[in-house]
């Protein structure tokens, strides 16, 4: 199958490469970590994202110990993320919620976290594959334009990407898809000019929607 052989090729290229923030708070088994990381990561830069979660995280890394904190506290501590004033107010809410409503704990279902407020299909989707480990597709930008880029798909939307992938790509690589097509992104498989003559997937990739490249 080309598409599998095509992310082999993307997966040995990125071997040694930085992967994105949410996926490096992920390995630490937490639910709860892996939810609020995604919050903050909205808009951000990884390493202002990796840097605020781990303020955040030694100030309160539960729900129960989040609501102890302000939201002014909060501010400071997540700042200078995207929207900061609105994710503390975010997060606050959420924790709330899980405390209330599902005992303390994270739910793992997609249309429970869907419930959430600031919590759309690619958190909620992040937060089954990595967070749980139930196998999802979790489409940001990079994940859309890369699956589109190389022929897999179609699509004018993200939600329409991450059904159309389901159909293509093979359930057991459903969770580390994401961190897959965003670390070679990130690095290689850029918006604007990317550097075809590095990708080792170039022979693969049908440059749609391609203008320039290097």
């Amino acid at each position: 199958m080309k598409i599998l052989k095509t992310i082999r090729s993307i997966e040995g290229q990125i071997r040694d490469w930085v992967v994105p923030s949410v996926t490096k708070i992920s390995k630490r088994g937490n639910p709860y970590r892996v939810l609020i990381s995604c919050i903050l990561s909205l808009r951000t830069k990884d390493k202002t994202t990796i840097e605020a979660a781990e303020r955040l995280f030694r100030a309160a890394d539960t729900p129960a110990g989040m609501l102890k904190l302000s939201e002014s506290r909060i501010r400071k501590l997540i700042y200078p993320v995207g929207f900061y004033r609105n994710k503390s107010r975010v997060i606050l809410g959420i924790s709330r919620r899980i405390i209330e409503e599902y005992s303390g704990k994270v739910p793992a279902s997609l249309d429970e976290l869907l419930k959430f407020k600031g919590v759309g299909r690619k958190t909620a989707n992040l937060v089954l594959g990595l967070g749980f480990g139930v196998p999802a597709i979790c489409v940001d930008t990079h994940v859309h334009r890369i699956s589109n880029r190389l022929g897999w798909v179609k699509t004018k939307t993200p939600e329409q990407t991450e059904f159309a992938l389901r159909k293509i790509i093979p359930r057991r690589e459903w969770i580390k898809l994401n961190t897959t097509l965003v670390t070679f992104g990130q690095n290689l498989c850029l918006p604007v000019s990317p550097f075809c003559s590095r990708c080792a997937v170039k022979m693969f990739c049908r440059k749609r929607g391609v203008n320039k490249w290097r």
